[in-house]
C-alpha cells in the first residue's frame, strides 16, 4: 500500500503540469483559400473560372493604429487552387489579409487596378470570436485573364448580365 501513494502523487502531478502547458499554449490557427483565374474578367468567380496551381500569395498582419507588419507569409496553391498557411498565437488587435502575389499562369496574371477592388481577402485571427475551428477560411483572390474567353458571354447570359455590365 506505501508503493501505491507515491505512484498517485506522481501520476496527479504530471496530469496537473500537463495541464498548465495546455492552457500557457500559444493558438495555432490556419488561414486558407482559393486563388482562380478569371477567365471572364467578372472580378468573381464564375463557372468558366479556373483554379491555379502554383499561385502566390501571402498573408500580412498590420497593427492597427501604426500600420507595422507584424507577420508576413507566403504560401503556393496547390493542384486545386488551395492553399494552407499556419499562423502561430493570436493577431485580435491588427487587421490581417491575405494577397496576391504572382500568378503561375503568364495569360492570366493581371491584378485589378480598380480602386473599389479590394485585392486583399481580410481574415480573423484570433481564437476569441467565437469560431470553434481553427480554420480561417480567406475569401476567393482572383488574377484576370488577358482576353475573356470566348463562353464568357453566355456565362454572363446565364447570370443576366451583359458586357456593359462589368466596369
Amino acid at each position: 500500500m506505501a508503493m501505491g501513494k507515491p505512484v498517485f502523487l506522481f501520476a496527479s502531478a504530471l496530469c496537473l503540469l500537463s495541464l498548465f502547458g495546455l492552457a500557457h499554449c500559444e493558438p495555432r490557427l490556419f488561414v486558407e483559400g482559393k486563388v482562380y483565374c478569371d477567365t471572364c474578367r467578372t472580378q468573381f468567380v464564375t463557372k468558366a473560372s479556373v483554379y491555379l496551381k502554383g499561385a502566390r500569395v501571402k498573408l500580412e498582419c498590420r497593427e492597427s493604429e501604426k500600420g507595422s507588419v507584424t507577420l508576413s507569409a507566403e504560401a503556393d496553391t496547390d493542384a486545386t487552387g488551395s492553399y494552407s498557411i499556419p499562423v502561430d498565437g493570436d493577431h485580435e488587435d491588427e487587421i490581417c489579409g491575405v494577397q496576391l502575389v504572382r500568378s503561375s499562369d503568364a495569360e492570366c496574371s493581371e491584378i485589378s487596378s480598380e480602386p473599389f477592388q479590394q485585392n486583399k481577402a481580410r481574415v480573423s485571427l484570433t481564437t476569441n470570436n467565437g469560431i470553434a475551428s481553427p480554420v480561417r477560411q480567406a475569401n476567393p483572390l482572383g488574377f484576370l485573364k488577358n482576353t475573356p474567353l470566348p463562353e464568357c458571354k453566355g456565362v454572363l447570359r446565364e447570370l443576366g448580365m451583359t458586357k456593359d455590365d462589368l466596369v
